[in-house]
């Protein structure tokens, strides 16, 4: 006899729910507050996450890997890839104060997960070395067409992109101030030229 079926859609959850780890993270999200998120009973929570709280935080993380990637189709057909980067980094001083105080949900799962799951740090920083790399190929690509004069290594300059974006999401924490951020990110996109 099979069970009663999913009347969820489960990418709908999983945005829901990766509101909640983004605020709070994995460790400190309750199944309470899951269920209270997404509106659901705990047997269609499980029925639709048969792993529980790891499987749907997995699955937002894997969520935003998908923003990223589409990022990257943009950054790939884009005629002016550094300013959209420019512009995607200028953009974060623009955020309200709730996404300042929410940050990256990668960037901090690397750092929450290092010691509490292997496998959920280690996809994060899957993620992490991914930007790091499409930010290098981008980088690459715009010094031979001329565009980037910056005499470091592509590869310095796309891990220097990503350490930024990490620090960042700490200011952005401590100064949630759209002046302030937009100069610190200014300084940091002079590399750019």
């Amino acid at each position: 006899m099979k069970g009663r079926p999913t009347l969820f859609d489960n990418e709908e959850l999983v945005r829901k729910a990766q509101g909640v780890f983004w605020e709070k993270g994995f460790t400190a999200t309750s199944l309470s507050d899951l269920l209270e998120m997404t509106g659901i009973g705990s047997g269609s929570f499980y029925n639709s996450f048969r792993g529980g709280k790891k499987e749907v935080f997995k699955a937002s993380i894997l969520q935003r890997r998908e923003a990223f990637n589409d990022f990257k189709k943009e950054l790939e057909i884009n005629e002016a890839p550094l300013e959209l980067i420019r512009d995607f980094f200028r953009s974060i001083a623009k955020s309200d104060k709730q996404d300042h105080l929410r940050g990256c949900i990668i960037a901090n799962t690397v750092v929450e997960m290092t010691y509490v799951d292997e496998e959920l740090a280690e996809e994060a920083i899957r993620i992490m070395i991914a930007v790091e790399n499409m930010f290098t190929e981008v980088f690459e690509k715009e010094k031979l067409k001329g565009k980037l004069h910056n005499p470091l290594s592509t590869r310095l300059l796309g891990r220097s992109l990503v350490t930024f974006w990490c620090g960042l999401n700490t200011l952005r924490r401590i100064y949630p101030d759209q002046n302030i951020l937009a100069e610190q990110i200014e300084l940091q996109l002079d590399m750019l030229h």
